[in-house]
């Protein structure tokens, strides 16, 4: 019998991930991957993959898998309950599933999206080196659907390593460190505006996180300019005409005419990647 996993129900969407594919900017194509990439990373490292691996993200969960070969699974993100044929089994340790066994996460109570990995990982053809989905661009696996079966790859060895799995704080309020800049000097006292408390919609994805508050000014002699494309990179903070942020994420489009008044670290892309609507964002450069 070969590898495989079937998707038996995938929940408000469910999307194949790895880290993306870097280097393809000039093209028009944004990195992609897993939003949360040490929930992905752990995940293949707790079922022996190399970190590279592509595993599945479901957003809030309610995804349910079954095996057609045996393998090992694990759940990462968010802590959040997984049953084995209804059985707990819990997030954050490899779980063996034995041929025609299902595997159900349900809905985290805290975060946004769940990582399942298994051993071998999920073997779709590659597209630009990636087998990440670009929701942007349509590049990559379509988003699952009950029936579809995925081919795993030949597992690599025995889950080993010395991690310290603990799942990730999710916070009502996140304090996230900016670099200013390049278009800082089109908003008068960017430092100060920025910092105040913004707080994430529900019009937010892959793409952009969006955010709702004191909307930001431009300066005397900037207001009404416009600004010929330049790229952009993954955790720009974009400012349109209407003065509220958005702060690019994974998916997000490689070149944009609005200007861009900060940077997010990389460091804080993943608490980004699990906030839900409603956290509240404060910026510090």
């Amino acid at each position: 019998m070969s590898r495989a996993l079937e998707v038996a129900a995938t929940g408000p969407l469910a999307l194949v991930q790895d880290l993306g594919r870097s280097g393809h900017a000039h093209l028009g194509v944004p990195p992609s991957g897993a939003l949360d990439v040490p929930a992905l990373r752990l995940a293949n490292r707790l079922v022996g993959n190399p970190e590279s691996a592509a595993g599945i993200e479901a957003l809030l969960g309610g995804l349910t898998v079954t095996a057609r070969t045996s393998c090992t699974v694990v759940v990462t993100g968010p802590p959040v309950a997984v049953a084995v044929d209804g059985r707990p089994a819990g997030s954050h340790v490899p779980v063996h599933l034995g041929a025609g066994q299902t595997l159900t996460i349900g809905r985290p109570d805290t975060g946004l999206r769940c990582y399942l990995a298994v051993s071998g990982g999920i073997a779709v053809e590659p597209e630009l080196g990636s087998r990440s989905r670009d929701v942007l661009s349509g590049i990559g696996p379509p988003p699952l659907e009950p029936g579809v079966v995925l081919p795993l790859g030949a597992p690599h060895g025995i889950p080993a390593g010395a991690d310290t799995v603990t799942a990730p704080p999710n916070r009502a309020e996140l304090v996230v460190p900016v670099v200013l800049g390049p278009r800082d000097d089109w908003f008068g006292e960017a430092a100060h505006q920025l910092s105040v408390p913004w707080t994430v919609t529900s019009e937010s994805n892959r793409v952009g996180l969006r955010l709702d508050g004191p909307a930001l000014r431009r300066t005397a002699e900037r207001d009404g300019a416009e600004l010929p494309s330049e790229g952009v990179i993954t955790g720009a903070i974009q400012v349109p005409p209407n003065g509220l942020p958005v702060v690019f994420l994974a998916d997000h489009p490689t070149t944009g005419g609005y200007p861009v008044i900060a940077v997010v670290v990389p460091r804080a892309l993943p608490a980004l990647a699990q906030a839900r609507p409603g956290t509240t964002v404060r910026f510090r450069p």
